[in-house]
């Protein structure tokens, strides 16, 4: 699968994360953030990090987000889960999200690697 840096698949990417946010705090995800890495990394234009209550809660969230993005025409790419799924990966290319259990998101501390990446106020966008 090849990026694009058009705008329009910024746009929708943008689209996409602010949605799957709304959906992730609908699935009771809390600490809900979608990172802008346009013109910043190399991996991916967006990026969502939320925590999960649970294993079982984390994976459903991620199940829901990929049928969100198959109807927009394209699922995950890749996914991936540690050993105990205290940490799942979704890889939509422009968009990737990182589900985590509490402990796990404050031992790897994403946002802090991030910390010069604007914050989307997806809450705001989402309501247009």
């Amino acid at each position: 699968m090849r990026r694009s840096s058009a705008k329009s698949d910024a746009a929708r990417a943008k689209a996409f994360a602010v949605q799957s946010a709304s959906l992730m705090t609908d699935l009771k995800c809390s600490e809900v953030v979608i990172l802008d890495l346009v013109g910043r990394s190399q991996i991916c234009d967006y990026m969502l990090i939320a925590t999960g209550t649970s294993q079982r809660q984390m994976r459903s969230v991620g199940d829901e987000i990929d049928k969100v993005a198959k109807a927009q025409g394209s699922g995950a790419w890749r996914t991936s889960a540690d050993a105990g799924s205290s940490w799942i990966v979704l890889d939509f290319v422009d968009v990737v999200v990182h589900l985590f259990e509490p402990s796990q998101r404050a031992f790897y501390d994403i946002e802090g690697m991030w910390a010069e990446a604007p914050r989307v106020n997806w809450r705001a966008t989402a309501l247009k």
